[in-house]
């Protein structure tokens, strides 16, 4: 297992760059922890599952979820906790790291050479 730690930035092209400088092209992201200053998420649209709808939310979340990365790039689908002991739920599109941490734990399925 390797553990990726983004202390600042986006969060998204911050793992895409740490994987691909631990040479990890294809791996399960079997958990992901932290919180987000503010985040962009997207979910299906009801009426064409083809189609998303992303939402941007200028907001600090708690943050969990899970993911893979296939051929170099990360996918991730997270829970955000916000104010109100709301959930805002979804595929992760950004979320930028400042205030506090991200960690993503990952089992490598190809290692490249670097």
């Amino acid at each position: 297992m390797i553990v990726f730690e983004v202390p600042a930035g986006e969060l998204v092209d911050e793992l895409n760059r740490q994987a691909a400088e631990a040479g990890v092209t294809d791996a399960a992201i079997v958990s992901l922890i932290g919180a987000a200053d503010s985040f962009a998420i997207s979910t299906m649209h009801e009426g064409d599952a083809l189609k998303d709808t992303i939402t941007k939310y200028d907001l600090p979340g708690e943050m969990t979820g899970t993911g893979e990365i296939r051929n170099g790039f990360v996918h991730l689908h997270v829970v955000m906790g916000v104010e109100g002991d709301r959930a805002i739920a979804g595929h992760l599109h950004e979320a930028h790291i400042g205030t506090y941490f991200a960690r993503a734990y990952v089992i490598p399925a190809n290692l490249t050479t670097r």
